[in-house]
């Protein structure tokens, strides 16, 4: 299935906005609440829609809720940002029914509106959806940077029959780009390995994780980035899950890995601290929705 581009002016059920690393939700009280859940029971099978399918439709229009306090933006917020011109790129994808909008970074918030960290809704929001938006944005952020061919310099268009961009002079067919990277909880007994990372949120205490490299497996990589950071080496490593993380196109894998010799020495220039703790005793680890959060608290087994 191909994208939709804005020109096409799609509505499907479940409307992501973005705004640089935050998500757009529309405020509702509990009796707007009640309202929405029925709504939604009511047109559980409703599909995209085209500008004049929606005009024309009398069907019921469905608002997902996410907690008691937000549902995801209605067709109308969508509207308002297209009239207004803020929306710097708008697709649809009919087959996984949904359409993603970009707001350019000076967009004002719309009314009734709140933009939260794309973080925290992983944290409010069930899988499914939070699949749909880790999807929508990382399409976004690759549709951005993806704007003409890497081989003849051509502006790239939206391809006919394919999740790609196409060149219209040499044929060439463009991806959108995902990074393959490791994280892995690392386990000596009851006790755990956390770090403090150098370069992000520097009051918590998170797992080891880095990029695959080329010509490399998976498990590879973590012997290597466990080696590079903290100076250990480690045995019986075990895949545990998996989760897109769009910031802005990771793939995550996730592992469990036991102690195997040699002493902490952290790479300062990664991390700021290694220490062990009590599984039961744990300092300030990452937000739920986080794969790091879910390794931690064996999420995963």
């Amino acid at each position: 299935m191909s994208f939709i581009s804005n020109s096409n002016n799609f509505f499907c059920q479940n409307h992501f906005i973005f705004r640089e690393k935050s998500i757009l939700l529309e405020n509702i009280t509990a009796h707007e609440k009640t309202v929405h859940e029925k709504t939604a029971h009511d047109a559980a099978d409703s599909e995209c829609k085209t500008d004049n399918q929606a005009n024309n439709s009398s069907s019921t229009k469905v608002n997902v809720i996410i907690s008691d306090k937000y549902i995801l933006p209605s067709e109308e917020i969508i509207r308002k940002c297209m009239a207004l011109h803020v929306a710097d790129d708008w697709y649809a994808e009919p087959e996984y029914n949904y359409s993603a909008m970009n707001l350019e970074d000076s967009s004002p918030t719309p009314a009734n509106c709140t933009f939260i960290p794309l973080r925290d809704f992983y944290n409010s929001a069930d899988e499914n959806l939070t699949q749909l938006a880790s999807r929508a944005k990382s399409i976004l952020s690759w549709r951005e940077n993806t704007r003409f061919c890497s081989k003849c310099g051509t502006q790239l268009t939206d391809a006919k029959n394919l999740s790609a961009k196409a060149c219209p002079k040499c044929n060439s067919e463009i991806f959108p780009r995902i990074e393959p990277c490791i994280i892995v909880l690392v386990s000596d007994g009851d006790k755990y390995l956390l770090v403090r990372h150098a370069h992000r949120i520097q009051n918590l205490y998170a797992c080891i994780s880095g990029f695959v490299e080329a010509g490399e497996t998976i498990e590879q990589c973590v012997r290597r980035e466990v080696k590079e950071e903290v100076g250990i080496n480690v045995k019986n490593i075990r895949y545990v899950g998996s989760q897109s993380w769009p910031f802005p196109d990771q793939l995550m894998f996730a592992f469990r890995a036991e102690y195997d010799s040699g002493e902490i020495k952290v790479q300062e220039d990664e991390i700021s601290e290694a220490l062990w703790f009590d599984k039961n005793n744990l300092p300030a680890i990452p937000a739920p929705g986080s794969v790091a959060h879910k390794l931690i608290t064996g999420y995963f087994g």
